[in-house]
């Protein structure tokens, strides 16, 4: 009954991806959008930040979220990844990081309890203490699906004229959420299955699709696919992301670096 329970359960986590995917290739259009040819230069590694999993500019630095539980973020300066302050925050196995309203916003993908869903956090620049936390809309199994697996909250997240902009992969969408109470605005589909980092660009959102190393550039009224990024398997791969003067910023989780498209 077991082996049938878990076969059961890889099967329909299959139909979901497979339509998570069927959604995403409508978003895109019937055919790909344009690339854009950029070439990635390795910038840094931030000591004691092992699993860089996103990045968000403010005027006196760069914040970057360390996966590594219970997580840390640390402010570093742009130029040389020198540490400006270490925040040791709540956020368990964290894959979203930026900043608004006096707060940084951290959506922790799991929870210390695995019977929690996962939750997005108000935190303080300062101590590291959530100050509120709201169930992650669209949480849930995708991917690749065990009988252990625990449902997966957000992972990019990226602050936009007072409100913010979410990737959920498990709903297969991005979602524009008021900060302050936690409900949804509204919502797009997501291009691909393992979204990932955002960055907002003169009115336009790029957002990472990390399994294809694909950065694309969309139309925030619809979600359609506008331009492209392809990565190589031989670069670092796309977690988070931000925008600096025009040029994308990037880092990768599984190596540590960061990086930049020029």
């Amino acid at each position: 009954m077991a082996a049938r329970t878990s076969s059961r359960r890889t099967f329909i986590g299959g139909l979901a991806s497979a339509a998570l995917v069927a959604r995403a290739r409508g978003a895109l259009g019937a055919s790909d959008p344009p690339v854009l040819t950029r070439r990635v230069e390795k910038l840094y590694k931030i000591a004691g930040c092992r699993q860089p999993n996103d990045l968000q500019f403010v005027p006196d630095g760069l914040w970057v979220l360390d996966q590594v539980d219970p997580n840390k973020a640390f402010e570093v300066r742009p130029e040389d990844g020198s540490i400006i302050q270490e925040l040791q925050t709540e956020s368990i196995h964290g894959s979203g990081i930026t900043y608004g309203n006096g707060a940084l916003w951290i959506s922790s993908t799991k929870m210390a309890d695995p019977k929690m869903p996962p939750r997005t956090l108000k935190v303080d620049p300062k101590s590291g203490k959530t100050l509120k936390s709201w169930v992650t809309p669209g949480s849930g199994l995708y991917g690749k699906i065990t009988p252990t697996s625990t449902p997966s909250g957000a992972h990019g997240l990226k602050w936009v004229d007072g409100k913010y902009w979410m990737a959920v992969p498990a709903s297969g969408k991005l979602f524009l959420m008021e900060p302050e109470t936690g409900e949804i605005i509204r919502s797009i589909p997501a291009p691909g299955v393992r979204t990932h980092g955002l960055a907002w660009d003169n009115g336009f959102l790029w957002c990472v699709e990390s399994d294809g190393r694909v950065i694309y550039k969309l139309d925030p009224s619809n979600g359609r696919a506008l331009e492209r990024i392809q990565l190589t398997r031989g670069d670092p791969e796309p977690h988070g992301l931000d925008i600096h003067d025009g040029v994308l910023w990037y880092c990768d989780a599984a190596s540590g670096w960061i990086c930049r498209l020029v």
